[in-house]
């Protein structure tokens, strides 16, 4: 399926089709990469102001690289939202179907717990503006999850729509009951989960 631009090339799109300048491009890529950080720490409320300042720039430079904060935050969750699509696809490549699928929900699971901004986003916030991405994501689950399903790897009795649920439970908050989590809480619970969505029987994969 075709991709958008990453997210720095994106922000630079010119009407006119002039290259921008290389201090234009350098301060771009330095929002960017702020942007990311900083929506993985604070999430998809941070300011522009906190974005500005863990790049080093001034809240007017911003505004003149970039035509808004909502801009700047719809391209680079569209960035990794494209990203985890790819994992995804890359899974569907494996020839080992629950092989492909583990690893991918490996990697998904990891990124929404560590990162706060990917998880408001999976869970709706800017969801307009990611529609096309995230119907492209659930595409590529669907996929995993039955394409598992008809090697006989993972259990029949559930629908692809549980799976994403599922997922996103392993990414647990970090308190409950008065108990404190680990930093590593999502994979105890990710094992739990993909060892009750494995297939029983004697064809039942390895973990």
């Amino acid at each position: 399926m075709d991709r958008p631009r990453d997210a720095v090339d994106r922000l630079l799109v010119d009407a006119s089709g002039r290259t921008p300048r290389a201090d234009a491009r350098r301060n771009v890529e330095r929002l960017v990469d702020a942007a990311r950080v900083a929506v993985a720490e604070i999430g998809v409320g941070v300011s522009a102001h906190e974005i500005a300042r863990r790049a080093g720039v001034g809240v007017g430079t911003f505004y003149r690289r970039i035509p808004s904060l909502e801009v700047l935050l719809a391209a680079v969750l569209d960035e990794i939202l494209d990203e985890i699509t790819d994992l995804a696809d890359r899974a569907l490549a494996d020839p080992d179907p629950w092989h492909g699928f583990r690893e991918f929900a490996d990697a998904y699971v990891r990124l929404r717990a560590e990162s706060c901004g990917i998880g408001q986003a999976l869970g709706g916030h800017h969801a307009d503006g990611l529609a096309p991405r995230l119907a492209d994501l659930r595409e590529a689950i669907r996929s995993l999850v039955e394409r598992a399903q008809a090697a006989h790897a993972m259990r029949a009795d559930l629908a692809w729509q549980d799976v994403p649920f599922l997922l996103a439970a392993a990414a647990t908050d970090d308190r409950t009951l008065g108990l404190r989590a680990d930093g590593r809480q999502w994979e105890h619970n990710l094992r739990i989960i993909l060892d009750g969505l494995r297939a029983t029987g004697p064809g039942r994969p390895a973990a």
